[in-house]
């Protein structure tokens, strides 16, 4: 029996192995795969034949070899399955369906009122976008493998299923499997900065880093770290809670209830104040607020410009405490404000890293912005159940074909502990 068992967990990381990098790579053939992954010729004809049979891998033509047979091009078939990523932001939920290819066919965007919002409302919303992509989409819904959610706060892992500790919102602790039920289709969830370090670390700027730090600087801050190729998770799933270590005594309150935390010093709302305080509240949150105050730093407001010198400082100093604590190859800035910040004072905001940094560490890194742009929570999420599809955890149902009215289903599944 444990023979049995040990070959089948073989043939299950030979299969992960495999599917991730025709994923990653769109084209390649038998023998790249055999090189990349590191095994025989055999044990990667086994694997992709196993695939063609699921209808998640396909032969797209032929190349000459030199003295030999043509060489066969292998690729994922797009439409083999699909996956759907949600992003909620506080004040909007973005919900998107991806392919196998991790293309993005549609997207449904959400305005929320954070005053009244709650997980039950999160839900609505990702409830009717998906029956927009039923609708729409019909054929492509008919093969989706799960949904992943990006969430704000702690989403802890145990067997029970994944729990929401979203304090920063003053939600009670949520069951993810109850308040989102949505229906025969199985969901994951993370915490919404992991999500964005899973898909850099796929697809985008922290891609081939073992070592890397992937920040969220929006409203909120928060950070997962890339560790010997694997996102950290810490005990239950808290770890990443960057924007609430305290870089002050008796600092500014935070949304957490505490005071010094790093996000209520350089948070997008918590700059904004700084700017506006005396406006009420909704005139400064969120992206709109940002856009106001960097319109003010473009027309050298010099109280905008002194406030958004001292901001990098401080976002500085926080991510060179990163690169003292962890020693990254990268650094990745993300997050609506990160993005912005490192297109108007990316060489400055660099500059204070390093300045804060201990010398031999601040050699090593490297500060980059985000790829993946608005799309890399959304992705991330997504990229939550194709994990699982990939390690042979999830199996795609068949779409029906064209005409008919059978609809493929997926069985509940209980997330595993990471």
């Amino acid at each position: 029996m444990a023979h049995s068992a040990t070959s089948k967990d073989l043939r299950q990381r030979n299969r992960a192995a495999v599917f991730r990098r025709m994923v990653l790579d769109g084209e390649t053939t038998r023998a790249d795969l055999a090189t990349a992954c590191g095994m025989s010729a055999a044990t990667v004809t086994n694997v992709v034949n196993d695939l063609i049979g699921e209808g998640l891998v396909t032969e797209l033509g032929f190349v000459p070899s030199v003295g030999g047979r043509p060489i066969a091009r292998l690729g994922v078939v797009p439409d083999g399955a699909h996956v759907v990523g949600a992003d909620f932001g506080e004040e909007w939920v973005a919900v998107k369906l991806f392919d196998l290819a991790l293309r993005r066919h549609d997207e449904v965007r959400v305005e929320l009122d954070r005053r009244t919002v709650t997980g039950e409302v999160v839900a609505a919303a990702i409830r009717r976008a998906l029956d927009r992509f039923r609708a729409v989409h019909p054929q492509r819904m008919a093969s989706l493998v799960g949904i992943g959610l990006g969430l704000p706060g702690i989403v802890e892992h145990h067997a029970g299923g994944p729990t929401l500790f979203a304090q920063t919102l003053r939600w009670r602790q949520l069951p993810i499997a109850e308040v989102f039920d949505l229906g025969d289709v199985p969901v994951f969830a993370d915490n919404v900065a992991k999500t964005l370090t899973i898909a850099e670390h796929w697809l985008g700027a922290a891609r081939g880093s073992d070592e890397a730090a992937v920040v969220l600087v929006g409203r909120g801050i928060g950070a997962g770290f890339i560790n010997g190729g694997r996102v950290l998770q810490g005990l239950s799933g808290s770890a990443g809670e960057w924007g609430h270590t305290k870089i002050s005594i008796g600092g500014p309150s935070c949304q957490c209830g505490s005071r010094g935390c790093l996000e209520a010093h350089v948070g997008g709302d918590a700059i904004v104040r700084r700017w506006l305080p005396d406006e009420d509240e909704l005139a400064f949150t969120g992206t709109h607020g940002v856009d106001r105050f960097l319109a003010a730093v473009a027309d050298d407001d010099p109280r905008a410009v002194r406030i958004l010198d001292d901001s990098i400082e401080v976002l500085g100093l926080g991510l060179a405490n990163l690169v003292n604590m962890l020693n990254p190859e990268r650094i990745v800035v993300g997050g609506w404000l990160g993005q912005r910040l490192m297109a108007v004072r990316g060489a400055e905001l660099e500059r204070a890293v390093r300045s804060y940094s201990l010398a031999r560490p601040a050699q090593q890194v490297q500060v980059v912005p985000c790829l993946l742009g608005e799309d890399a929570i959304a992705t991330g999420s997504a990229l939550l159940p194709l994990e699982r599809l990939i390690g042979g955890e999830l199996r795609a149902p068949r779409a029906a074909a064209p005409g008919d009215p059978a609809t493929a289903r997926v069985q509940r599944h209980r997330m595993p502990k990471d």
